[in-house]
């Protein structure tokens, strides 16, 4: 597959930062590729986050690449105000600042936040039930969501705090009429979260779809799921979902690591 070359000036970026930003920037670069590999990007819309360690500051996409060109080297370094703390020839969508900053901000846990326009995603937030208990995967997304109205293009910088409230302490979140968002103290969680979140979306309206009367899982089962969520969903994420993973894309498409 042939992908955009990255510019000489963000060429050398792994030899100005720390080891830990380096693994951050991969993972984040590998989960950009992989959300195009899965088919869940919108153009070179959308955006993925994830805070630089032992910081408030947090790398994000350069606007205008397509979600399998970006690579660790070219994501951007932004603090709280949006202000780049590493030199980049790059801008950032003003959308994904307003968003991502809210959210870093607010939460100590989010060391990467993944926001999705897929149209399954889209497709739940604008029913008026949203999500419903119907799968497996809705028991674990259930266990921690909330929803944020929709207030149109994310520019406005009054909707911050209401984001930041609508989300709680939640790890997701339906954004209404617009998508899907997930919140995980790693990448690596993060995306799971997102793929458990999208496949309980997919499921709905497949399950909706045939007009069937749909089955809900009961209550008595939905307060088992804390534990069982406990153990698959923390355990699975970082020790055994994640390297597969990245194994998978460097099978497939390892320029994410340049």
């Amino acid at each position: 597959m042939q992908m955009r070359v990255v510019d000489n000036a963000v060429s050398n970026v792994r030899n100005q930062v720390s080891a830990e930003e380096w693994a951050t920037r991969v993972d984040l670069a590998a989960c950009y590729r992989l959300v195009a590999h899965f088919g869940w990007d919108d153009l070179v819309f959308t955006h993925i986050s994830a805070r630089v360690p032992g910081t408030h500051d947090f790398l994000i996409n350069p606007y205008g690449f397509m979600f399998e060109e970006i690579t660790a080297s070219s994501l951007v370094r932004v603090d709280l105000e949006g202000k780049k703390t590493f030199e980049s020839p790059y801008d950032i969508n003003p959308a994904g600042y307003t968003i991502h900053s809210a959210i870093h901000a607010a939460r100590e846990d989010a060391g990467c936040v993944l926001h999705l326009h897929t149209m399954e995603g889209v497709a739940v937030s604008a029913q008026k039930g949203g999500l419903l208990p119907i799968s497996q995967q809705s028991t674990l997304v259930l266990l921690s969501l909330s929803y944020h109205d929709y207030e149109g293009l994310a520019l406005n910088p009054d909707e911050k705090g209401r984001l930041q409230k609508d989300l709680g302490d939640t790890r997701n979140l339906i954004l209404r009429n617009h998508g899907l968002l997930t919140i995980g103290r790693t990448v690596a969680d993060a995306f799971l979260n997102m793929f458990t979140l999208q496949r309980a979306c997919e499921v709905q309206l497949l399950a909706q779809g045939h007009g069937a009367e749909l089955i809900a899982i009961p209550q008595s089962v939905l307060d088992t799921v804390p534990e069982f969520s406990r153990m698959v969903m923390r355990g699975a994420g970082a020790g055994l979902v994640w390297p597969a993973l990245l194994r998978k894309m460097d099978r497939l498409d390892p320029g994410f690591r340049n």
